[in-house]
């Protein structure tokens, strides 16, 4: 009887993004696409940087009602016609608004791409925004608003962003708008705001998926080609940085009387992709802080203490800047000591990171990259968000490889360029944790006050 020999497992390959190919079109659109054998649903995305602070302040929210009414009709096709041509070739459609620009997302079976490409061509250039499907859309996202306040968690995140940046900034009021502003949208709004920035130039199209036989470059000019470019040149990415509050190191308490859980949002200045030293370290500082069940806040708060069902935090960058986030919620009347508990772990990271935590969070990343990559939309998608925020999946490999180098000693350096840069610890007016909690205030502002964290303050929805 012969044996076979046991086959030696050698350890993987370093992991590479799938490399796409990259087309101008002279309209100023740019196309990037990504051959993937056998993924016969090709996935389309386009990114459009237009900025929220390009909405009128009167009307904020106006944008993502243009989004959500792109495909509620077109010149030649109401709201219901297109809606069965969607269906009638497999396309699934979807567009909406973010920090970094508008994102649309069409995804279609191989065969149909040349088709789907001309309902996309329609969207983008010949919507007809019925007066009816607009009055719709606006009453839904006031909807929206009312249930969003009234959750625990939409409520924390809302009140987070009006004190972590300056009044006068976007970025401290809500993306999809507030009730007053959505309320006094009408269709000339979103006619004149999709005329203004709804235009070719400085746009990005990614098709991933199974291309074998299919000509790409041509049937996207064929479809989008015409598209204006619009009066000027414009960037692929916004270049600018959100302007934080001078008195954001705070605590504020948002009244919800005979709340049963306490939900946190703990917030600090963060970097961007371009920080020195490399963005390796940040995704495993959050990793090992608190981005999964066994970081260091869970087994303290949900493992040790049994406060929470599970707390995450991450580093959440911008094309410029960025900011650190801790969120979650806990028992009610563990809520003071919760808050004591997250500010010592999180500025815990001054005293350094053991060898086994920042292996473990190497691991995790690095190895669970190709399978968060492994399909054609997941490609596209991570190319799209590259591309609004000025670069390519380049980025997305070198920062992996560079990843295999983080050890202790870069991620606490990391460590302490964040919170140097955060004024974490400075004590200082407007550095340091913005902290935001939805819960009783009558039964918790007492005992938060005794921590001497910061000033607090306390917020009654009306």
């Amino acid at each position: 009887m012969s044996t076979v020999a046991r086959p030696v497992v050698a350890p993987p390959e370093p992991w590479e993004f799938p490399e796409g190919a990259t087309f101008d079109l002279p309209n100023g659109l740019r196309l990037v696409t990504y051959d993937v054998p056998g993924q016969y649903v090709v996935s389309v995305r386009l990114g459009l940087p237009v900025s929220l602070r390009d909405e009128p302040r009167r009307c904020e929210g106006v944008a993502s009602i243009m989004a959500r009414t792109l495909d509620e009709g077109t010149e030649h096709h109401t709201a219901e016609e297109f809606a069965r041509l969607l269906e009638r070739k497999g396309v699934s459609f979807g567009a909406g608004m973010a920090d970094s620009g508008l994102s649309i997302d069409l995804d279609v079976v191989k065969g149909n791409l040349e088709p789907a490409l001309d309902l996309l061509r329609q969207v983008l250039t010949e919507p007809a925004f019925p007066q009816s499907e607009v009055a719709r859309q606006v009453r839904t996202r006031i909807a929206e608003i009312e249930q969003e306040r009234s959750v625990a968690a939409h409520r924390a995140g809302l009140e987070f962003v009006r004190t972590f940046y300056a009044p006068e900034d976007r970025s401290s009021r809500p993306t999809g708008g507030t009730r007053e502003t959505v309320s006094s949208i009408t269709r000339d709004d979103v006619v004149a705001f999709h005329s203004e920035h709804v235009v070719a130039s400085g746009v990005t199209v990614v098709v991933a998926g199974d291309l074998a036989g299919l000509d790409v470059p041509v049937l996207v000019e064929a479809a989008l080609g015409g598209w204006v470019k619009g009066p000027r040149q414009r960037e692929r990415h916004l270049q600018h940085a959100a302007a934080l509050a001078p008195d954001r190191g705070r605590i504020v308490l948002v009244s919800r009387p005979g709340s049963v859980q306490t939900e946190f949002v703990i917030g600090a200045p963060g970097p961007d992709r371009s920080v020195e030293g490399g963005w390796a370290p940040y995704p495993v500082l959050g990793f090992v802080l608190g981005g999964s069940p066994n970081a260091r806040i869970d087994a303290v708060l949900r493992e040790e203490k049994g406060y929470t069902y599970g707390i995450r935090s991450s580093f959440r960058p911008r094309r410029r800047g960025g900011v650190f986030l801790t969120s979650g919620s806990v028992r009610a009347d563990s809520t003071a000591e919760s808050l004591r508990l997250l500010v010592e772990i999180l500025e815990g990271g001054r005293d350094g990171f053991s060898d086994k935590e920042i292996r473990s969070g190497v691991d995790f990343i690095s190895k669970t990259a190709p399978g968060r990559y492994a399909t054609a939309d997941a490609i596209a998608d991570e190319a799209v968000a590259m591309a609004l925020d000025g670069r390519t999946t380049a980025f997305t490999t070198a920062n992996l490889r560079d990843l295999a180098t983080v050890d202790r000693a870069r991620v606490d350096a990391a460590y302490a360029r964040f919170a140097a840069g955060a004024g974490i610890g400075a004590g200082s007016p407007g550095t340091g944790w913005t902290v935001v909690m939805v819960g009783d205030a009558a039964e918790h502002l007492e005992a938060v006050e005794a921590l001497g964290l910061g000033p607090v303050t306390v917020v009654t929805d009306p």
